[in-house]
């Protein structure tokens, strides 16, 4: 009897741990009939799906459990994405874009949150992203996006760059750019959780 009771017990144990850890959930914004911004042949959702797909690797190799809303050139609508985030009870959840704009002089990379755990999330990922990429520090800004609002977590939104920018375009079309966006953006995350 004692013995089923100590298995008993070290099973809670275990699943309690198990249940109490963090989870991030990558979102790459866009997809399938949704091609977000395009300018100059290059569609924002390809990009989005490239990045997060690399920040997922980054993580696994740091041991943080991840989920993605979405792994190919699929649709996922907003509350769907918010809703893969709130299975998870201690979930991070980050969604990834590229920007645009129709004055094409504007470039940079910005963050945006809405609750305060939100913001310092948000500020881990702007931070070392604007130390490593040459262009302009737009910030982190609080913004009520459906994804941010819906998604009871914690959660920021990452704008990787203006593909409306001829200059920050071609720089997002290539691999070596999108690696480093994709470390950095890791790295904040990991930052992040390691103060939880």
């Amino acid at each position: 009897m004692r013995v089923l009771l100590c298995n008993f017990f070290l099973f809670i144990a275990i699943f309690a741990s198990s249940e109490a850890k963090t989870v991030v959930v990558l979102d790459p914004g866009h997809g399938g009939k949704d091609n977000g911004a395009r300018w100059y042949g290059i569609s924002e959702k390809t990009l989005n799906l490239d990045v997060a797909k690399r920040v997922e690797v980054l993580l696994k190799k740091r041991g943080i459990p991840v989920v993605m809303t979405r792994r190919t050139d699929t649709f996922v609508s907003l509350d769907y994405r918010a809703q893969i985030a709130n299975r998870h009870a201690n979930s991070i959840f980050v969604s990834i874009h590229f920007n645009a704009h129709s004055n094409r002089s504007i470039k940079g990379i910005e963050t945006f949150y809405i609750s305060s755990k939100g913001k310092n999330l948000a500020q881990n990922i702007q931070k070392r992203l604007a130390n490593r990429i040459n262009t302009n520090d737009r910030g982190s800004k609080k913004h009520h996006f459906a994804v941010l609002t819906k998604t009871r977590g914690v959660a920021a939104l990452v704008e990787c760059g203006f593909i409306s920018n001829h200059w920050e375009n071609r720089r997002c079309a290539t691999t070596w750019f999108r690696d480093i966006l994709a470390q950095e953006i890791a790295s904040g995350i990991a930052a992040y959780c390691n103060t939880l």
